[in-house]
């Protein structure tokens, strides 16, 4: 996250949450700049950060956590999506951002109850 971005407004009292996906292909950088996105992240204002995978987005946690976010870590996208059914409240403004293999796209069409696409449907 190079550049400095707006997050959407959320209504007084609700929370900024951002599902972040791991990033693939980045070979020898993908632990730190998994570690920047995080504390990006959480210097931006984002309330919760749900890290989904495995290694690098551990180091999405810990920089999000550093910054000064709730961090959750989930393996896959149906627990992410579990974990979002039992912590969203009205109002609540929801990011979901990661590379494509990781089909992030299917949390945000479990919550609105679209059926499920992959890469290729």
């Amino acid at each position: 996250m190079s550049e400095q971005t707006d997050l959407p407004e959320a209504e007084p009292g609700a929370r900024r949450i951002a599902v972040l996906g791991e990033m693939l292909e980045l070979g020898d950088a993908a632990p730190q700049a998994h570690w920047d996105t995080g504390q990006e992240a959480g210097q931006l204002g984002v309330d919760i950060v749900i890290a989904v995978g495995e290694e690098n987005a551990k180091q999405l946690a810990l920089g999000a956590a550093d910054a000064g976010a709730d961090v959750a870590i989930v393996a896959d996208n149906a627990t992410a999506t579990a974990f979002l059914e039992k912590i969203l409240k009205p109002g609540d403004v929801v990011i979901i951002k990661g590379s494509r293999g990781g089909m992030r796209w299917q949390i945000a069409q479990a919550l609105t109850g679209q059926p499920l696409t992959g890469i290729l449907s």
